[in-house]
Order: C-alpha cells, then sequence, then structure tokens
C-alpha cells in the first residue's frame, strides 16, 4: 500500500504570483486550457520552457493543433511564446496551472485516504474531477486530510496560496552500490508499475539500497526491508529517491 500523505516539510518552496497580478479572468478557464497550462508546468522543468512537440505528445494532440492553442493563449497572457525557444508560463499561468495540480493532487490523496483507492487507480479519476471540483471543496478536502504536503505517489502537493516544492530529486538508477535513500515520489501515470511497486514495498517513505549493479545498465539489486527485489533501469528511472545519511 502506499505510505500516507505527508503533514508537515521543511523543504525550500516557490511562491506564486498573487492573482491580483492577473490581466484576465482566471476564476473560471476551460478544461483543455487548464490541461494544457498544467502539462506545459510539468515539461518546463529546469529550463522553465517547452517545445510544441514535447506538448504535443503530452496531451496526444497534433502539433498544428499545439501550435494554435499556444498562440491563443498567449494572446490571453496565459503564456510567453518564443519562435525556436519554446513556451514558458507567464505568472497568470502558473497560477492557474499550480490550481490544476493542486485540485488533482489532493483528488487522489482523498480517494486514497479517504475513500481507500488503491494508489495505482485515482490517477484518471483525479484527471475527471479535477475539472470539476471548486477550489471551495478541495480545499475542503484538504483540511480534512489534515492539510497534507504531498500526495500518494509522493508529489509535492501546491498550498492553497500558490507556494510549491520545487526541489529536484535523483532517480533510484543513479545511487552507488551500498547507498541508502528514502523513496520519494514516482509518477502516478502508469498503474502497472505502481502495482508493481507496492509488491515489492517500494513506496514513498520506504528505505532502500542498493545492494549490486550488473554491467552494461543491467539490473539492480535493492534491499527493500527484509526482501532484495531486482529491477530494471527502466524501472529504477522512474523512482525519485533522495539519499539517507548515516548517522555519526
Amino acid at each position: 500500500m502506499a505510505a500516507s500523505a505527508k503533514k508537515a516539510s521543511s523543504s525550500k518552496k516557490t511562491a506564486a504570483p498573487s492573482k491580483t497580478t492577473a490581466n484576465l479572468a482566471i476564476d473560471r478557464v476551460s478544461e483543455p486550457v487548464e490541461d494544457y497550462l498544467k502539462a506545459i508546468y510539468d515539461l518546463a522543468g529546469k529550463s522553465g520552457t517547452a517545445s510544441t512537440n514535447d506538448v504535443a505528445a503530452r496531451l496526444n494532440v497534433a502539433a498544428a493543433s499545439v501550435t494554435g492553442m499556444i498562440r491563443r493563449l498567449a494572446s490571453q497572457g496565459l503564456l510567453e511564446y518564443e519562435r525556436y525557444r519554446g513556451v514558458r508560463l507567464s505568472e497568470t499561468g502558473r497560477v492557474v496551472a499550480l490550481r490544476t495540480i493542486r485540485r488533482h493532487r489532493v483528488i487522489e490523496t482523498y480517494l486514497t485516504e479517504v475513500l481507500g483507492y488503491p494508489w495505482d487507480r485515482v490517477h484518471d479519476e483525479a484527471e475527471r474531477l479535477e475539472h470539476a471540483a471548486s477550489d471551495e471543496l478541495v480545499d475542503r478536502m484538504a483540511t480534512s486530510l489534515g492539510n497534507p504536503t504531498s500526495d500518494p505517489h509522493g508529489a509535492p502537493i501546491p498550498t492553497a496560496d500558490g507556494q510549491m516544492d520545487e526541489r529536484r530529486h535523483q532517480t533510484l538508477a543513479e545511487l552507488d552500490i551500498g547507498t541508502r535513500a528514502r523513496m520519494v515520489r514516482v509518477s502516478d501515470k502508469n498503474p502497472g508499475l505502481l502495482r508493481y511497486l507496492a509488491e515489492i514495498d517500494l513506496t514513498p517513505g520506504t528505505e532502500v539500497q542498493v545492494l549490486a549493479r550488473a554491467p552494461f545498465d543491467g539490473p539492480i539489486t535493492l534491499q527493500v526491508g527484509d526482501t532484495e527485489p531486482v529491477v530494471g533501469q527502466g524501472l529504477a528511472v522512474q523512482v525519485l529517491v533522495e539519499e539517507v545519511q548515516d548517522e555519526t
């Protein structure tokens, strides 16, 4: 089973700009617009920009359609676009993206913690509900849960005032032999992967140690509790971890 959502965090957070800076009404934006802004936030990562091709692949739409939507959103002040350099969220677009992400992750947590959904089934439900749920409803859900800081998959939940933990973590595949680490996060989009991780008891908060690595990107042998599961590189690169320092 997935670990319970965390209730506290000392991590560095990045605040979103106030909604008073918006140059258009953002209280009611369409479902496609929310999907675009959420995808661009996720894809931009460290560089701060996302390519139209990556956005098209993420949303499974034609590149020509993405170009048209990007121009529309840029004209509305939600994006900043430079040809050949990609697209980035404006301050207003970031507000909308974080609001949508908050809805999604709070809903996932509520479904898991209160309604007993397994963590491999909540993503699709949250995708549907995130566009329909009001901010008041989501805030009430969060309050009833104790205002968790992360969802069942370890992803940080933006606060109601738009603060987001944006730390970057290394992957399980990057750990050296002998290194001990704590699992932090995994994507919620692959139900099969989530089910397998639950089977080997590798969920957010679980400590893991790398025992061996086969050469040429071969499988990795882990220590997870009393078991020694062997995982492939394809899985290891999807699991985010933070190293556990030995006590002195």
